[in-house]
């Protein structure tokens, strides 16, 4: 699968990509508001990429990379997951490189996504979970019209909150 912007290529992730991919997954400044297993090595990469290919062909996840249009590297990756058992709700999660930040780099991947997620997906709502501190993925997500659910908590991670956005009803997603 691919989706493109004005600047950037959105696109599955394979084999090809396991530097980038231990890049993005085992940057510092990503992780102090992520609590995962970082990518130690390609091995742990390659593995990583493996999962995420199975889970997309199962329809468990849209994992994609982001590139720009004029570079092959990856610098951030976008997803839709965590779909409820009837799809009619996903999980939006999102990283990119400290040095794409501020560029609205984001902010441009997070609309086709939305877009793709909303009109091609049909879910009918989209969750967003981020820490507390992470002010420039709460701007992000405010910038999109999320709204911060006050009193929902993400079970074992309090220093989580979780925004929201609805589909237009009867209409499509647009910003």
């Amino acid at each position: 699968m691919k989706l493109e912007t004005q600047r950037l290529l959105l696109r599955d992730i394979n084999e090809s990509y396991v530097e980038d991919i231990l890049r993005i997954r085992s940057n510092e400044v990503i992780n102090q508001f992520v609590l995962r297993n970082s990518p130690k090595n390609n091995y742990d990469a390659l593995q990583f990429i493996l999962t995420i290919k199975e889970r997309t062909r199962n329809n468990q996840t849209v994992y994609l990379g982001i590139s720009l249009k004029d570079q092959p590297n990856l610098i951030g990756t976008i997803c839709l997951w965590n779909f409820s058992e009837d799809r009619k709700t996903a999980e939006v999660g999102y990283e990119l490189l400290p040095e794409y930040h501020r560029q609205g780099i984001m902010s441009e991947a997070l609309k086709a996504v939305l877009d793709f997620g909303f009109n091609e997906l049909k879910v009918e709502e989209i969750l967003a979970i981020t820490n507390k501190f992470n002010e420039n993925s709460k701007g992000l997500l405010l910038k999109h019209h999320f709204i911060l659910e006050e009193g929902k908590q993400d079970e074992g991670f309090p220093d989580n909150i979780i925004f929201r956005l609805e589909r237009v009803s009867g209409g499509s997603y647009e910003i």
